[in-house]
């Protein structure tokens, strides 16, 4: 009963996004942004795809570590890839369409598809492939429970934090949209997930902080001469570490949340599919 209250509210994001749409201002992406040095190699049409090279080819190799096997997972992780890429490629496209966000071409070597680089759209199979990786080596070499006594206080913590953030910040559409998901997808898993794996995820993702401000500080403009993504000032939260928009560290946070809450699901159906045969 509880987890189904909870997603009776997700119409309040809809609501949000319908009516932030009307007030965005086009043609009002800003690519001013601060930058802590600016590296002349990385001034390619190819740097969008070399970023998805970095961020792969590491974690290819490492996954036929003899201990992590986490190509033998692969079966359950590109599905939840799948599933969940579908829908942020959507919610992309989207805000792309509207104005909340866009591209510089001077750093993208192909023609968009449905308003997206593709290099966009690799972006919802690389990242989600690389930080996986991190929460399945940790849930390796720490196999017991993490913040056991802390997950109910930090989960409900976060929830209160993302939605009070969220409905705040109604007339910004990115920061109202992603903070407002966030808060009711870890309300909702809060309720739906007994055996948590929230505490390797939450330290999963802490640890993937480094990684995340790397790349996205490429790509926000923070080690060039110009962003990748432009983003509309009036429509995210307006505070950035150096170049990156703290919004985005939310996005992540649902982003891996979402793979993984997926990838668990088809483990667990998996491993009870194998013990009734």
């Amino acid at each position: 009963m509880k987890r189904t209250w909870v997603l009776l509210f997700l119409p309040l994001v809809l609501v949000a996004i319908l009516w932030g749409t009307d007030n965005v201002l086009q043609n009002n992406l800003s690519y001013s942004v601060d930058q802590l040095a600016v590296f002349s190699f990385l001034e390619t049409p190819y740097l969008y795809l070399y970023l998805h090279i970095f961020t792969v080819i590491p974690v290819f190799f490492l996954s036929f570590d003899k201990k992590v096997h986490y190509y033998k997972k692969w079966k359950f992780l590109f599905p939840a890839i799948f599933i969940v890429g579908v829908v942020f490629i959507l919610w992309d496209v989207f805000f792309t369409a509207v104005g909340v966000w866009g591209f510089n071409h001077d750093y993208l070597a192909f023609d968009s598809i449905l308003g997206l680089p593709p290099e966009e759209w690799l972006f919802f199979i690389t990242v989600p492939f690389a930080t996986v990786f991190i929460y399945e080596c940790l849930k390796c070499y720490i196999t017991k429970p993490l913040l056991v006594s802390v997950d109910k206080m930090l989960t409900i913590a976060l929830v209160i934090l993302f939605l009070v953030v969220g409905f705040t910040s109604w007339g910004r559409l990115y920061t109202c949209t992603t903070f407002l998901l966030t808060g009711f997808f870890l309300l909702f898993h809060f309720f739906t997930i007994k055996e948590t794996y929230r505490g390797h995820f939450y330290i999963a993702y802490l640890i993937s902080w480094l990684p995340f401000l790397l790349v996205n500080g490429v790509l926000t403009g923070g080690f060039t001469e110009a962003p990748i993504v432009v983003y509309n000032p009036e429509e995210y939260l307006g505070i950035r570490i150096v170049s990156v928009p703290l919004d985005d560290s939310v996005y992540s946070f649902l982003l891996l949340l979402a793979n993984i809450s997926i990838y668990e699901y088809l483990k667990s159906t998996n491993s009870r599919h194998l013990q009734n045969q």
